[in-house]
């Protein structure tokens, strides 16, 4: 199919909305960005343009079912919602966009779906993952961070915030918080993928996170056999591209860089 530089795609049963910045995923090594669980292809501001500035590289953006102007999901959503994600949509939406060669970029939930993706398809199109502030395991404190912005989001003014980023703001804040603060969800752990991730993984997290800890990073050093390139984030939270935006475009870019580009002599060559 011919994509537009903005529009939809139809994956499954779901309209997702989408965004390219750059050349197209069938043309040039094309950094597939996942957002957070409550992120849309909207929500990652300018970061998109500036990376794709910074790598020279194609970018590409798109909001999940639930989210932003995609099609709403049924709730309540299925506690193996990310593994659905990673496993069954996201091949489909690779193979739908003419994916050749790049990296996934995954935010939160997004890291743990990009995750989920490498160790569990050995895609031989993606040459490397950036994980910001992933999950592999439930923690403590990431329940009791959801737990308090389900209150925040019923009491403040925080659903009106997010209403701007999302076509159905309750669908996309319930379908998300209501899976993680199912007690059945605590036994959620996706950490075996990572022994049969085969490509570099860069992980960045901000120093101050309140959704998880340092746990996460050490589990991935400890279970990877790949490489794993660590960037923690002074004064950051959960979100470093937002909070601390040129630390973590330095980071992420010199990443990609590096694994998707081969320098021959005088010359650079895209792999």
């Amino acid at each position: 199919m011919a994509l537009q530089p903005s529009g939809f795609l139809r994956i499954g049963d779901s309209d997702l909305e989408y965004r390219i910045i750059g050349p197209l995923p069938s043309e040039a090594p094309t950094i597939v960005m996942l957002h957070e669980g409550l992120g849309s292809a909207a929500l990652w501001g300018d970061f998109p343009r500036a990376l794709q500035a910074a790598t020279g590289m194609g970018v590409f953006v798109y909001s999940r079912a639930g989210y932003g102007a995609s099609s709403p999901v049924t709730l309540p959503r299925p506690l193996d919602y990310m593994s659905r994600e990673g496993l069954d949509l996201l091949p489909a939406l690779l193979d739908t966009i003419g994916f050749q060669r790049g990296a996934l970029l995954g935010h939160s939930d997004g890291a743990s779906i990009a995750a989920i993706y490498a160790g569990g398809t050995g895609d031989h199109r993606v040459r490397g993952v950036v994980l910001i502030a992933p999950h592999f395991f439930v923690e403590d404190v990431s329940v009791a961070s959801i737990a308090a912005i389900r209150k925040t989001y019923e009491t403040t003014e925080l659903r009106t915030k997010l209403a701007r980023w999302h076509s159905n703001v309750d669908n996309a804040f319930y379908g998300w918080n209501d899976a993680w603060l199912d007690p059945n969800f605590r036994r959620w752990d996706i950490s075996g993928y990572l022994a049969y991730i085969r490509v570099p993984i860069a992980i960045l997290q901000g120093a101050n996170d309140q959704y998880g800890t340092i746990r996460q990073i050490e589990l991935a050093k400890e279970e990877c056999y790949c490489p794993v390139d660590v960037t923690l984030i002074p004064q950051s939270g959960h979100s470093p591209h937002r909070e601390a935006p040129e630390r973590t475009l330095a980071a992420v870019s010199e990443f990609v860089r590096r694994i998707l580009i081969v320098h021959e002599g005088s010359g650079i060559r895209a792999v």
